[in-house]
């Protein structure tokens, strides 16, 4: 594949990348899409494929809920001996209830994968485009929506994986004090050791999903290209000699996140939860979607013109070469 390999060979690459002033051009872009001039229809249509983009990006947190694990009374031994026992007694029954959980959980998640993927190019073509389509961009982006749904899905699927392997590992180190129950000196390790590895390997994958949707998606779109060969784009022309500039990009990221929250939060809190609802909140909440949609985009064209997808016409332009600060 021929990617477009300008910037590259060109003598005006750019001398200072800033994770700021694409801000102020993605605040324009946003008013200019939803506000110049207003439609609530468009504000319908964009939100659903916004809503159909997000069906998998967000997290979901969960907690650890600490509790004694030593055995502090006979009850309490007896009643779990009395649990290990009857699952021993139902081990087929229990493994055929698991496994059905599983595929139908993946089953659905696969589902979601599927629909988000496509939705992340209908979102994207209407941001770029400033237009608010469902049936056509659908059928125009099956390629590359399945593409990256495939993609998603062994990257869920291996860091499955990882986390069944560490579990496994760290169940190894334990075992000894699972099998005395007694939580000492191997169960402490086996929690740090664990932990520290499913810590590092879950930031790993979740690094390469941002990657995905920030910047991979675009690329796949202003190329026409699959997923790999778009990650082969960004490795190869992008990313060399700037990592320190993404590593800033991401941390102002997370700073404009944290202030996205609080205004979701808050407008959730003033509709009594009704703006909170699926679908209803990427309509309430576009201008969100769409700004940080548009925050990625102007971040990447500093890379080189040919990354651009969006006309700077709604906010002033970035200085190449200027000796702003990168900030």
């Amino acid at each position: 594949m021929v990617y477009l390999n300008s910037h590259s060979q060109s003598v005006e690459r750019l001398t200072m990348i800033s994770v700021t002033a694409p801000i102020e051009l993605a605040i324009g872009r946003t008013r200019k899409i939803l506000f110049q001039p207003f439609s609530a229809e468009k504000w319908f249509v964009l939100g659903f494929c916004a809503f159909l983009a997000n069906l998998t990006s967000g997290g979901g947190g969960g907690g650890y809920r600490g509790g004694n694990l030593v055995q502090n009374s006979p009850a309490d031994r007896q009643a779990f001996q009395q649990f290990g026992d009857w699952i021993s007694g139902h081990l087929p029954l229990v493994i055929s209830i698991g496994l059905l959980v599983l595929v139908l959980v993946l089953a659905l998640v696969a589902l979601f994968q599927w629909l988000g993927s496509r939705g992340q190019f209908m979102f994207l073509d209407g941001v770029v485009q400033n237009r608010a389509r469902v049936t056509e961009p659908w059928r125009r982006f099956r390629e590359l929506g399945n593409s990256l749904f495939l993609f998603r899905f062994l990257l869920g699927l291996a860091w499955m994986g990882s986390f069944l392997i560490i579990g496994l590992m760290a169940w190894l180190i334990a075992r000894p004090d699972i099998a005395a129950r007694h939580f000492g000196g191997l169960a402490l390790s086996a929690l740090l050791v664990g932990g520290g590895l499913l810590l590092v390997t879950s930031l790993a994958f979740a690094l390469v999903e941002l990657l995905l949707l920030d910047f991979i998606v675009p690329i796949m779109y202003r190329l026409n290209v699959k997923t790999a060969e778009a990650f082969s784009a960004l490795r190869q022309e992008i990313l060399p000699g700037h990592a320190g500039v993404f590593v800033l990009f991401y941390l102002m990221k997370i700073a404009l996140g944290l202030a996205a929250a609080v205004v979701i939060i808050a407008g959730t809190c003033l509709t009594c939860c009704i703006a909170g609802l699926p679908y209803l909140s990427s309509v309430v909440f576009l201008p969100l979607f769409v700004f940080f949609r548009c925050y990625s985009l102007f971040f990447l064209e500093q890379f080189g013109e040919e990354w651009r997808l969006l006309d700077n016409s709604s906010a002033p332009e970035i200085e190449r070469g200027s000796s702003a600060p990168a900030l």
